[in-house]
């Protein structure tokens, strides 16, 4: 198809990923339209962690500069042990990362976040933000891709050529991908994980407790069999996210929810009394269960689907990748879309090819992360020692894989 005929971009779900995808198909000249359910654009979570695996493409598509307001450089990541709050390693982050990888690694409330891409969004007069319009239908052929909404008791229309899913775990989207291939969509599977979080106050009583076991400067995860604690500053430093992870029965679907705090309390048993008041004081805490999608599932059609973000690749967090590997997928897509102007379905094939392959590789990572954080008895003293002979600069090479990742320069064609 010539490059001066419209080709419009139908993106259902503005979170991370849906506005992601938004500002970078718009960067590449693409006319968007992007829905949402919600009647506006709720915050799902609360602290999130950008490695500059992601930060490098906020930079590239303007949104970076922004987010850097209300976000902190953490100067490193630091493993303690729960019981004894001894440190175990420490990973350099701060000026250290930018000049290793390039770009920053940031933590931030998602709402800066959020907030940050809104804006660059806005920006663009071919990006069109409908909220509060609920995805009925798709239908697929020779015009493309129609996308049929509810909004306000009317039903409205979307055709383009490519639907963007970037409705999360619970994606409506995905449905009508396995659909087209004359399978049952497979419900997201509960992890057996619970996530506890709670934001505090720097200044509050449960701030200055963690002041006196923690990093304040730093991301700090406690390690201990039973469960693991993630602790950064956010909002300019103002206040702490603590995020901890334990065993626990599947709860209502969700993203805030509540639980029997004895689940965390229990989990927590023979930790430093220190970080066991911390937990006490920190509460109520805010409990959602860790849902994961099936990555065997096809996660494109040839007909003009793709699913993004958590919608094709949703994963426990323990590699702390999961909005990183949202932007990455967004921004990819984009290039190989823009690069392959007149073959669409040959982009869809080489994008959901090399977007598995590096997916798959972050999601074994984030499996080994909690076989080690949660490492008990002879398990867990290998893990010290391994820890312990390592440099710094060893532990921060294990990461550059990961961290260091660039998009590939795509050849139009």
């Amino acid at each position: 198809m010539p490059d001066a005929q419209p080709r419009q971009i139908v993106i259902a779900g503005a979170g991370v990923a849906g506005l992601t995808a938004a500002v970078a198909f718009g960067e590449h000249g693409y006319p968007v339209q992007l829905f949402e359910q919600a009647q506006r654009l709720d915050v799902v979570g609360a602290g999130i962690q950008l490695s500059p695996n992601a930060t490098r493409i906020l930079r590239q598509l303007g949104v970076l500069d922004r987010l850097l307001a209300a976000a902190v450089r953490p100067e490193a990541v630091v493993l303690k042990d729960a019981a004894t709050l001894r440190e175990l390693a420490r990973v350099p982050l701060g000026q250290a990362a930018e000049k290793r990888w390039g770009a920053p690694y940031l933590v931030a409330h998602r709402a800066d976040l959020q907030s940050a891409l809104t804006e660059r969004a806005a920006e663009n007069p071919n990006i069109a933000l409908l909220t509060g319009a609920r995805l009925s239908d798709v239908v697929t052929g020779g015009h493309g891709v129609t996308a049929t909404l509810e909004r306000d008791g009317k039903t409205v229309q979307s055709r383009g050529f490519l639907l963007v899913g970037a409705d999360g775990v619970w994606s409506s989207v995905r449905a009508v991908v396995d659909r087209a291939r004359g399978a049952a969509s497979p419900r997201s599977r509960f992890s057996g994980e619970l996530a506890w979080r709670t934001t505090v106050a720097a200044g509050s009583a449960a701030g200055q407790a963690f002041a006196a076991i923690g990093a304040t400067d730093s991301v700090t995860t406690f390690l201990h069999p039973g469960f693991h604690m993630v602790a950064y500053p956010v909002s300019k430093g103002d206040a702490f996210n603590f995020v901890a992870f334990t065993r626990g029965e599947r709860i209502a679907e969700g993203w805030s929810g509540h639980a029997d705090p004895g689940i965390l309390a229990g989990a927590m048993r023979g930790t430093a009394a220190g970080l066991a008041r911390l937990a006490e004081m920190a509460g109520p805490w805010l409990t959602w269960p860790l849902h994961t999608v099936e990555q065997k599932q096809p996660w494109t059609t040839p007909a003009g689907i793709a699913l993004i973000g958590d919608a094709a690749h949703a994963m426990t967090p323990f590699a702390a990748q999961g909005a990183a590997m949202a932007i990455e997928d967004a921004a990819t897509l984009a290039a190989w879309l823009a690069a392959c102007p007149t073959d669409p379905s040959r982009a869809l094939v080489i994008w959901e090819d090399l977007r598995r392959r590096r997916v798959a590789s972050v999601a074994r990572r984030g499996g080994l992360n909690r076989l080690a954080w949660h490492a008990a008895g002879p398990v867990a003293m290998a893990r010290n020692l391994y820890l312990k002979v390592r440099s710094a600069d060893q532990l921060a090479a294990d990461l550059d894989w990961l961290y260091g990742w660039q998009q590939q320069r795509i050849v139009r064609r």
